[in-house]
């Protein structure tokens, strides 16, 4: 999963993202609003971390912005303290949800969960398909209640596949999805980490479909017609 973090405080903005990454998050950056509403417009994200008080462009402005140009990503405004008229603003201009400084960031960390689980239509922090559980919370996977050991990317894209169960994905869509934006990415590795995961997961949980991608389904539940 991939995340913007725009933020001016460059102390904070480095937290946000620290703390992000520590959680298999993909994360970009930016310090101004200009910058922010250029990624967000420009680059796929599962979720954004939206300051509202920004040099160059100030972040109502950005949201706007972006749902003016039909762009859906979820969004997780940081307002100041009592600032409730920026809260009012922020949820009229497309936020699903905001948080108010000072805060936590355990908080953010839960609210960008919430907000990527809704957003691909779950409403629990375990995500299960065939015997394999992800654990939102814990970052981890389970088959039958036994841990598996990822490495970074074989976990981003299982998580990725997992958020969007039963939807074919195609290797051009997990490829920006997985990587932050000065990687050097490359499409042809997504079948490298798949066919890892097949050798570590239930066989034919993730199936091919030809031309078009992966998707993520209980082989059990589709024998039987389910």
């Amino acid at each position: 999963m991939r995340i913007l973090v725009v933020e001016d405080d460059k102390d904070l903005n480095r937290q946000l993202a620290a703390a992000l990454r520590d959680e298999q998050y993909s994360v970009d950056v930016a310090f101004d609003g200009e910058e922010g509403h250029f990624l967000g417009d420009t680059e796929p994200y599962d979720a954004v971390v939206l300051d509202l008080g920004l040099p160059e462009l100030d972040g109502v402005s950005v949201l706007k912005r972006w749902r003016g140009d039909g762009k859906t990503m979820p969004v997780l405004i940081l307002t100041a303290r009592d600032a409730w008229s920026e809260k009012v603003a922020g949820f009229d201009a497309g936020a699903d949800d905001y948080v108010t400084k000072p805060f936590r960031i355990e908080e953010v960390l839960a609210r960008i969960r919430a907000l990527i689980r809704r957003a691909s239509g779950h409403a629990v922090s375990e995500l299960s398909c065939g015997g394999v559980v992800l654990d939102t919370r814990g970052g981890r996977i389970t088959v039958e209640g036994a841990s598996v050991t990822l490495t970074a990317h074989e976990f981003k894209v299982i998580s990725y596949l997992m958020h969007h169960r039963d939807e074919v994905v195609s290797r051009t869509e997990l490829t920006e999805h997985i990587y932050e934006q000065d990687f050097d990415r490359d499409s042809n590795t997504i079948e490298v980490f798949v066919g890892r995961l097949r050798r570590k997961l239930p066989k034919n949980l993730i199936q091919t479909v030809r031309g078009l991608g992966y998707r993520l389904a209980d082989p059990d539940a589709e024998a039987k017609g389910e």
